[in-house]
């Protein structure tokens, strides 16, 4: 019988899903780092919310562990990599708490609308300062979204009780979906310039971090209000009290913060701001439903080898596995490839199995190559719940399998639409099973992938090459591979570098800027 350890406070249902499941399970809330250390050993399984931390050390000595499963959408407390490397599942229940999560930052938004929190704490001090908590309504003002998934479509829906005007920013919403949802779909300008009140509901990537700082600030009215329950991150917090200061920002209610737990921070005590210390998911309700997931995903795994929700981890049976393996990691590269060039949202994918691949199950390939698409901006999306995510957002996706074989044994094209172009890419096997890119937009060439890239698309002229190599050597970058392409001679062309070290911005305008350079992006893999 498997044995699991929840070693955080859960749900008491957990505990008996575990049981009447067939899985022995103890129930031990609070442990310290040492206690843990000393009896992980012996179990199969690891229950958690975001006390406990799964470490290196704790995967060490976490001898017969198999699967770590998390009851919320946050994994910081969990180092996956680490977890990868030890064979040990990471897996989390992304879709418990959107609710509860998007009803507290309604509830932040009419506190700070009405100055409640404020006008409570004076009253309880037998003051009764009426004209001091003049409040704004909120029917009719616009509220502004970034990001407009999972928690940010609840919002918009609530704010339309409250008669608000909803827009929203979010490169990978559908304007079919944004219709649906009866929200005008804007810019991130756009955005700031019309919005009464500001929202966020976007995961903290490389993308998202700091999305409202010092520049965003000067391109809002005078007079908004902000209001984040996502990510602390996403907000510059010392550009922050700035605008509070100069009256741009007219209150703040906040969720999240940059280093948490927060017991210092420079917006603390500030008359206009509202905090609580990361209550988004803090209900019975949202407990309950975490708490229920994490225990049904782990009883499947550990009786039954099914895989939800994994992290790190593609939903294989274990009859596919050996052979799908060697096609994950290509698909996991097309996908990732074309995402990172992807700047608008999607509308259409397809994806097409040439053969000796058309032979295989090939929907767990779609998943991987769909969260490779979507990860980019989204940082929650895994294989599992890629589908979905694009099915909520209106993406057409089409999966075709052919027989032939053409000039590779096999192959795997992905091409997207979006609401400005289209653009496709190609992989197939090499000998050892080797992934490599052999098409892009009609383009010939062959690249093996690696951590660092340079994609350039550029006018196919003499000179350019020897251009383009004198300026990487020029900022120091070391070349490990240079891959060209091209259709017809004299027009576009294509080049994909392999480079031992992140391209620096500055070095990438530089490129960006070069004679015939069409279009310039770094890659990371």
């Amino acid at each position: 019988m498997p044995k699991v350890l929840i070693s955080d406070k859960m749900s008491p249902l957990a505990e008996q899903v575990f049981k009447e499941r067939g899985v022995d399970v103890d129930y031990k809330p609070g442990l310290d780092k040492d206690e843990l250390l000393k009896i992980i050993g012996d179990y199969d399984g690891l229950a958690i919310r975001s006390s406990t931390k799964v470490t290196p050390t704790v995967l060490e000595a976490a001898k017969n562990l198999k699967v770590v499963g998390r009851a919320g959408i946050g994994v910081d407390n969990v180092d996956v990599t680490a977890a990868t490397n030890a064979g040990v599942v990471v897996m989390n229940t992304p879709f418990g708490n959107s609710i509860t999560t998007a009803e507290h930052a309604i509830a932040m938004m009419m506190a700070l609308a009405r100055s409640i929190p404020q006008a409570n704490a004076s009253t309880h001090e037998g003051k009764w300062e009426k004209s001091k908590f003049m409040g704004v309504e909120l029917t009719g003002k616009t509220l502004g979204l970034i990001g407009c998934g999972n928690i940010g479509s609840v919002v918009a829906d609530r704010a339309q009780g409250l008669k608000m005007k909803v827009i929203a920013y979010d490169p990978f919403l559908a304007v079919e979906r944004a219709a649906d949802l009866n929200i005008t779909k804007v810019e991130l300008d756009e955005l700031f310039e019309r919005a009464d009140v500001i929202t966020l509901h976007t995961p903290l990537t490389d993308q998202t971090r700091g999305i409202v700082g010092k520049e965003a600030f000067g391109k809002m009215k005078k007079g908004v209000r902000i209001v984040n329950c996502a990510r602390g991150g996403l907000i510059d917090e010392e550009a922050l009290l700035e605008a509070l200061n100069n009256g741009i920002v007219a209150g703040a209610a906040l969720d999240v913060f940059a280093v948490e737990p927060a017991t210092e921070n420079p917006l603390f005590g500030h008359d206009n701001v509202i905090c609580t210390p990361h209550l988004g998911a803090s209900t019975t309700e949202a407990q309950v439903n975490v708490a229920l997931q994490v225990a049904e995903q782990m009883s499947d795994y550990l009786l039954t080898g099914g895989v939800t929700n994994a992290l790190n981890m593609p939903s294989v049976s274990a009859e596919d596995a050996p052979k799908l393996k060697p096609y994950m990691k290509l698909a996991e590269q097309i996908g990732s490839f074309a995402g990172q060039l992807t700047e608008h949202s999607l509308k259409r994918v397809v994806i097409e199995y040439e053969g000796h691949v058309a032979e295989l199950n090939t929907k767990p390939l779609t998943a991987i190559i769909l969260e490779g698409l979507l990860s980019p901006l989204m940082s929650t999306v895994n294989m599992v719940n890629a589908p979905l995510i694009a099915k909520e957002r209106n993406i057409q996706v089409t999966e075709v399998k052919h027989d032939r074989e053409g000039d590779y044994q096999t192959l795997i094209r992905l091409s997207i639409e979006t609401e400005k172009r289209t653009r496709s890419v190609s992989g197939t096997l090499f000998a050892n099973h080797e992934p490599r890119i052999v098409e892009v937009n009609g383009v010939l060439l062959e690249a093996k992938v690696a951590p660092n890239m340079l994609y350039v698309i550029n006018d196919d002229k003499p000179g350019f090459i020897g251009a383009l190599g004198s300026l990487l050597g020029f900022n120091g970058v070391n070349v490990a591979t240079f891959s060209l392409g091209r259709r017809i001679v004299g027009e576009e062309a294509v080049a994909l570098v392999a480079v031992d070290e992140p391209i620096k911005d500055i070095v990438l305008d530089q490129v960006a800027a070069l004679a015939h350079v069409r279009q310039a992006k770094k890659l990371s893999f």
